[in-house]
């Protein structure tokens, strides 16, 4: 099989991913503070809030909380944030992750909401962010949040994060970055681009294993914690203050974080800019090979779009039957449909279909991208265009 819907989950993992979630499940259980001499040494969680650190330039790697995925982290941030009277600035180009829980956050207005739009490529304008701001000031002097999405799950368009981070500092926005798509395969530094809070998942380009994620929020931010319950840490203390929360509660995934410890460690071995050159001559391929096909249409460039996605439509198949195609002709699996970003198909001009998807990653080779364009040569080969 070659398995081209690394966006969704990447396969196959390194071998030191395998070994280490293997090692996790066959040796005694342990988990955070709670296990006899814990102390003696630093646990798997302190491990890999550290290597996260690094990996992210986040200088206070004890304000990375672990959760089940970016899902998860998202809405534990919008709901641990205090959005009452808050306006917020998010765009089309955002998950359903995102969406959905501000959507239905309880006592959301449809007034505190701002979305930017982008062009066809999936690109969002910081002047278009900050003319919102503007028009908007009176709105704004309760503060506001905006959310981005780093890169785009569907075109594979890659943000401006400094410009947009400097823009939120100036006008006193919490910046909150969404990076399920970008952590592991993107270059992202935390502290220097000005996020104030970020959505990691484990299971996509930091090799991690599906239930695994953190989110970050930077210090002195007010925030709550969205769940209560047994920490390990001071049992007899049942009321918090706000400065005491605790955001890791109940028996945490141990074998997961273990896993992603080691999809961490693996990137840093290798580069973060190091993977993303490799990808990016992997995409260059991918762009060329595809826009010599007439029937093929193509959502972005190999010029604006950095990311390792890349999303297209051929004339006269619907993107399910192209799927179909690819996987039963030839043993090669994509993804179809709207990917759970609904409104940025109305911005590419992509339809109710959506689009076939192909995302890759740090494994894939040249040689299944190469296989993947004959197939598809195939494919259109066997069309009848009118």
């Amino acid at each position: 099989m070659i398995y081209l819907n690394n966006a969704a989950t990447t396969y196959p993992k390194p071998q030191c991913v395998l070994d280490a979630h293997a090692a996790a499940l066959s040796n005694p259980p342990s988990g955070q503070f709670r296990s006899s001499g814990s102390f003696l040494k630093e646990d798997v969680f302190t491990r890999c809030r550290k290597q996260l650190g690094k990996l992210f330039g986040i200088h206070q790697p004890e304000r990375i909380f672990f959760c089940a995925g970016a899902t998860d982290a998202s809405n534990k941030i919008l709901l641990g944030l205090n959005l009452h009277d808050k306006q917020i600035i998010t765009t089309v180009t955002e998950h359903n992750s995102i969406l959905r829980p501000l959507y239905n956050h309880q006592g959301f207005k449809a007034e505190q909401l701002s979305l930017v739009g982008c062009d066809k490529n999936g690109k969002v304008s910081t002047q278009e962010i900050e003319s919102v701001i503007l028009n908007n000031s009176g709105r704004f002097k309760n503060g506001g949040i905006c959310i981005i999405n780093h890169c785009s799950n569907v075109t594979g368009m890659v943000q401006d994060l400094y410009a947009i981070g400097t823009l939120c500092k100036t006008y006193g926005l919490l910046f909150v970055v969404d990076a399920s798509q970008s952590a592991g395969c993107i270059p992202l530094d935390v502290d220097k681009m000005g996020i104030d809070l970020l959505i990691l998942t484990g299971h996509k380009s930091m090799f991690g294993v599906q239930g695994t994620g953190a989110y970050y929020v930077r210090s002195g931010i007010p925030f709550r914690p969205v769940m209560f319950g047994g920490t390990g840490l001071d049992s007899r203390k049942l009321k918090y203050n706000d400065d005491e929360f605790e955001f890791e509660v109940g028996t945490q995934n141990a074998p997961g974080i273990a896993a992603l410890l080691a999809g961490v460690e693996y990137i840093l071995s290798q580069g973060v800019e190091a993977i993303a050159e490799k990808e990016r001559i992997l995409m260059r391929k991918l762009y060329e090979g595809l826009s010599e096909m007439n029937p093929v249409r193509i959502f972005g460039s190999y010029d604006t779009n950095e990311g390792p996605v890349m999303s297209f439509q051929l004339e006269g198949l619907k993107c399910a039957d192209v799927a179909y195609i690819l996987e039963t002709g030839y043993g090669i699996s994509v993804r179809t449909g709207l990917h759970c970003a609904p409104l940025i198909h109305d911005a590419i001009g992509s339809g109710v279909d959506g689009t076939v998807r192909v995302s890759i990653s740090e494994l894939t080779t040249m040689d299944e991208i190469e296989q993947f364009i004959k197939a598809v040569t195939e494919i259109t080969s066997s069309l009848t265009v009118e």
